[in-house]
C-alpha cells in the first residue's frame, strides 16, 4: 500500500479515489477524520486527507492518473461520458462510481448514457 496523493480537503481525495476506481485501480481515503481539528493539529501532508492505493503493482498508473489530474488533463482512456443511474433514472457525472441520489453502482457499461 503507498500513498500516491495529499488533498486539500476530504472532497477532493474522495475525487481522486474515484478516478483511480474508474480505471480499475483499489484505493482508500484516509486522514480524513483529522480534518475536522484542523487548527488544533498542525497541518502538514501528514495530517491531510490523502489517497492510498492497496495494489503495489498499481502505483505507477496511479500516479501517471494524479498527474493528468493535477495538470487538469483527462486520462485518455477515461470515460467522459456522463450516466444515468439505472434504478432512479439521476443523471451522473463521469468521474462517479456511485449515485448520490440513491447509492446504487455504476453499473460496467452503463445502457443509458447520457
Amino acid at each position: 500500500m503507498k500513498k500516491v496523493f495529499a488533498a486539500q480537503h476530504p472532497f477532493e481525495a474522495h475525487l481522486v479515489r474515484g478516478l483511480l476506481e474508474g480505471q480499475g485501480i483499489e484505493a482508500e481515503v484516509r486522514g480524513e477524520d483529522l480534518f475536522s481539528v484542523r487548527g488544533e493539529v498542525p497541518i502538514t501532508q501528514d495530517t491531510l486527507p490523502s489517497v492510498w492505493v492497496l495494489a503495489d503493482s498499481q502505483v505507477e498508473q496511479a500516479m501517471d492518473l494524479v498527474t493528468a489530474y493535477l495538470s487538469k488533463e483527462a486520462p485518455a482512456d477515461t470515460e467522459a461520458t456522463e450516466w444515468r443511474c439505472p434504478d432512479c433514472g439521476e443523471q451522473i457525472e463521469p468521474q462517479f462510481t456511485v449515485c448520490w441520489k440513491c447509492g446504487t453502482e455504476r453499473p460496467e457499461d452503463p445502457p443509458d448514457n447520457v
